[in-house]
């Protein structure tokens, strides 16, 4: 997954370039924004996901290439609206890049306007826990073509047990993603009840924010949601809660056959 962000940011960017990324990016995403893409002379700014037009536009600038964005935000889950950031993007010159990760099979992205896709096939399309993968999709056939070039160039393909596997995966994903959602769903309304909550973050609830966006443009929800505990409670508690459930483990890697809880304590993450 992973790679398949960097990837079209190393095809698309070039020295002297200008990138703009949301603050509630992937954390890894935005250390190689930090880190390797401003070796190569490329600078990032970072917007605030729920920016308006006018907000976005007072940041691009004559070198900006591309605007990256990441619905629903990650660990925040703030959902954007991506019709408008694909909209200043063109009408700029510059390439809309979309993690839809969360998004797959309920969000449609070449629809509201995004250029290059990006999904961690990890997740949902392996669904077993047992594959590492990401996969690229494109509006255009013309960007297909220098992604291709990239990627040959780095040697950065994926192996045949892993597209064999993500084929299987793919059967039943309809299915996988239908039931997830339900569940998770169930949890989330019943965490939202709880008094050591401070605040559900799923965009299905009108509470999230950007949840006008998510009820306009998706399709369903995902499994994936965040939980916010109530200030007062302290990181030993929050570990001590963690530590005794019996249904979750901790894990990073949502999407496949288990329920898996990641506890953070701000910052970006996996």
């Amino acid at each position: 997954g992973l790679a398949a962000c960097t990837l079209p940011l190393l095809a698309f960017l070039n020295a002297g370039d200008h990138l703009l990324l949301p603050d509630s990016v992937y954390g890894p995403t935005r250390r190689f924004a930090g880190t390797m893409l401003a070796r190569m002379g490329i600078e990032t700014s970072y917007y605030a996901p729920l920016a308006d037009e006018e907000a976005l536009r007072g940041l691009l600038r004559d070198n900006t290439r591309v605007i990256f964005a990441e619905s629903p935000g990650s660990h925040t889950f703030e959902v954007q609206d991506i019709p408008m950031l694909a909209r200043v993007a063109h009408e700029h010159g510059a390439l809309l890049m979309l993690d839809n990760t969360w998004g797959i099979g309920i969000f449609q992205p070449f629809r509201h306007g995004v250029d290059v896709s990006i999904q961690a096939l990890t997740k949902y399309p392996a669904g077993h826990s047992d594959v590492i993968a990401g996969a690229i999709t494109v509006a255009d056939g013309a960007l297909w073509k220098d992604l291709r070039d990239s990627a040959i160039q780095i040697g950065q393909l994926a192996g045949p047990d892993e597209c064999w596997l993500t084929l299987r995966g793919l059967r039943t994903m309809a299915v996988r993603l239908e039931r997830q959602s339900a569940s998770a769903l169930l949890v989330a309304q019943w965490l939202r009840g709880r008094p050591e909550v401070a605040k559900v973050l799923h965009p299905a609830f009108e509470e999230c924010p950007g949840h006008e966006f998510w009820a306009r443009d998706f399709e369903g929800a995902s499994s994936l949601f965040g939980v916010e505990l109530r200030a007062d409670l302290s990181v030993a508690a929050m570990r001590d809660m963690i530590d005794a459930l019996a249904l979750f483990g901790i894990g990073a890697s949502w999407g496949g056959y288990e329920s898996l809880v990641l506890p953070t304590t701000g910052g970006g993450g996996g």
